[in-house]
């Protein structure tokens, strides 16, 4: 089962590398991901020489779009989730530009948490909604805290290739169950479902023997699509619905 996942881990990086697509513009390369917005846009950011460095960022487009789109980043709390958000990936916000500095050396690292992070500030949009009032994130501490479950919260994890992964908990390991991992996941779409498989993916070797993944899935305002349960399930991430949450409870108590 390990080589056949590791098999199709090397298959999906391949995946990655070939449809990634570059364009020169004047002294800046315009990079295109396969990753999707919300808009289901392929995300996109620019890189040029600044000194003896390189500097990534998007040109404001995420913050731009987020304001267009009716999120307004005005009050002192969204301002400081936009700023420990940035912080958590290491990316610094200019003139609602978000920008990260990188060497040759880390540009692959430097590049994915500028990826993270655009993604990220994207979900944001979120928060314009009546159900999102109340953060699914602290959701779902709250639930974990009232079910006297065990975690550590936001853990970063290195993968085998190199790229550090973002997890909203970790709960060790005990005498019944394994070390298990936790990613809640306010909307849940294709683009949320490829982020979390390729980091458990990349992540889980470097695990104790037996650790498992599970993806929280909110469904309070829309049902979550079949295909998008498929995908979790597929790569040995076990989705649960937040309807659903006791189901689990015991499990992750233990």
């Amino acid at each position: 089962m390990i080589a056949e996942i590791e098999h199709l881990t090397d298959k999906y990086l391949d995946w990655l590398k070939n449809e990634i697509t570059f364009r020169q513009r004047g002294q800046t390369v315009e990079v295109t991901t396969p990753f999707l917005d919300r808009h289901n846009d392929y995300i996109q950011f620019y890189t040029k020489l600044d000194g003896n460095e390189l500097l990534l960022s998007d040109r404001g487009y995420t913050i731009a779009n987020l304001k267009m789109s009716g999120c307004k980043l005005d009050t002192e709390e969204r301002l400081a989730l936009l700023k420990t958000t940035l912080n958590g990936f290491g990316v610094s916000l200019v003139d609602d530009d978000l920008r990260v500095r990188a060497s040759t050396g880390d540009y692959a690292r430097k590049k994915h948490r500028l990826l993270q992070a655009i993604l990220a500030v994207n979900d944001l949009f979120y928060l314009t909604t009546s159900s999102a009032q109340n953060m699914y994130h602290e959701d779902v501490v709250a639930w974990l805290d009232h079910a006297e479950i065990r975690y550590i919260s936001r853990v970063e994890l290195s993968g085998k290739t190199g790229y550090s992964h973002h997890f909203d908990f970790v709960i060790p390991k005990s005498d019944c169950q394994p070390e298990r991992v936790l990613q809640s996941i306010n909307y849940p779409d294709r683009a949320s479902a490829e982020r979390t498989v390729f980091a458990w993916q990349d992540t889980r070797e470097s695990r104790t023997q037996g650790a498992c993944a599970y993806a929280i899935l909110n469904d309070g305002a829309s049902s979550v699509p079949s295909d998008v349960l498929d995908a979790f399930r597929n790569y040995d991430v076990r989705p649960v619905l937040w309807s659903e949450r006791e189901s689990v409870r015991e499990e992750l108590a233990a």
